[in-house]
């Protein structure tokens, strides 16, 4: 933050003497001062130097216990909240709390850019034969800032469509799209413009022209509370047969996105009310449950169930709701691979529904991503969630 400049001037004033006047005459001859006192002992000392080090030992102890105390105050909330994530994590699912076959798989851009075959599609057919996936999100976009979406970007669609429909029946094909959104992204897509959002709208009925079965929108970060994209969602829904979302996570601790927006300047999560209003307007919500910042598989379950009972709390039962599970790799601060694995997240889910809607048809979860999957991902999805070997 910049300062601005503001010096004081205190120009000095002194008396000075008249060089042309005498100085003045003595009135008389000035009586001598009295004997001065005869000085006593000087007042005992300590050795020198001991006052002051005993001063500085003793700040520096109080800054310690001051700094141990900020630790505390802001650790204590952290390790309590742990500890409830990891308590969160015991026990056992509900027998029967697996795949309700309404899964869902992320793809990437090269299904509709020209570079995968026919063979890619009967691969990918053998690959979903006897699981749950009954939605694909083929990533179609990015979506220009202003909305608009070139046909360039989805030339091979028609062909793809056509063949997971002859290869998968009952499959359904959506055109995913995305994009950064202001106001965190300035130089973005700006949602509080109605022409902005009457050009999305306008994208997504062209790609449903295009012969997809549903659009699947990914816009981050959206901040909870945001009108404007619950003024998107009300616009979109007469534009689209299927209408589905990305979701942020749900705040962990109350009003946790307002704390965390005020340290970071990234909001992250949304309040599960505001999740519960973008729920009640789409016909899936699939929670984006990863790059979660938990260290250990125990955690990151325990935090992934946890988002799906609130997530259930929330969503109507005409809604289907879809946890995703992280089929990629990466370390950094926000996604530890050796924790947000395939075999945690799908316990944290089990665990989840278990406690706050056993019996819900209307269920899922949604596999990120199809080029950074591995075999184990695959294994653990199967065996797990699908129970399949």
């Amino acid at each position: 933050m910049e300062r601005s400049p503001n010096p004081e001037r205190d120009p000095a004033t002194t008396d000075r003497p008249n060089p042309t006047q005498a100085p003045p005459q003595a009135a008389h001859t000035p009586t001598p001062p009295p004997n001065p006192p005869t000085p006593g002992p000087p007042p005992a000392q300590g050795p020198p130097g001991r006052e002051s080090r005993t001063g500085r030992a003793g700040g520096k102890a109080k800054v310690g216990r001051w700094t141990l105390r900020v630790l505390l105050v802001l650790l204590l909330p952290l390790l309590i909240a742990e500890t409830a994530l990891r308590i969160n994590y015991a026990g056992d699912p509900k027998a029967g709390t697996y795949s309700r076959n309404r899964d869902a798989l992320w793809l990437g851009h090269a299904w509709v850019d020209g570079r995968r075959t026919d063979a890619d599609v009967t691969a990918l057919a053998a690959r979903l034969a006897d699981t749950g996936i009954r939605d694909l999100y083929v990533h179609a976009g990015p979506l220009e800032h202003n909305g608009t979406l070139p046909k360039s970007a989805y030339p091979k669609a028609r062909w793809l469509i056509t063949a997971v429909h002859r290869k998968l029946p009952g499959v359904r094909v959506q055109a995913w799209l995305g994009d950064e959104v202001a106001p965190e992204k300035p130089d973005a897509m700006h949602l509080e413009k109605k022409e902005t959002r009457d050009a999305v709208v306008a994208s997504a009925r062209q790609v449903v022209g295009a012969g997809f079965d549903g659009v699947h929108f990914d816009l981050e970060p959206l901040h909870s509370g945001d009108r404007n994209y619950l003024a998107l969602l009300d616009a979109l829904r007469p534009a689209t047969p299927l209408l589905s979302v990305a979701a942020h996570q749900i705040d962990p601790l109350p009003a946790f996105h307002s704390f965390w927006g005020t340290v970071t300047g990234h909001p992250k999560w949304w309040s599960q009310e505001y999740f519960g209003q973008v729920a009640r307007r789409v016909d899936q919500i699939a929670v984006m449950s990863y790059d979660t910042m938990q260290p250990l598989q125990s955690l990151y379950g325990g935090y992934v169930a946890q988002q799906t009972s609130l997530a259930l709390e929330v969503t109507p039962a005409d809604t289907d709701l879809l946890m995703g599970l992280p089929f990629y790799r990466e370390n950094r601060f926000g996604h530890w691979a050796h924790a947000e694995t395939v075999p945690a997240a799908v316990r944290g889910v089990r665990l989840g529904l278990s406690r706050t809607d056993p019996d819900r048809a209307t269920f899922g979860v949604a596999l990120y991503v199809d080029f950074a999957a591995t075999e184990d991902d695959w294994t653990s999805y199967r065996k797990d969630w699908v129970r399949t070997p």
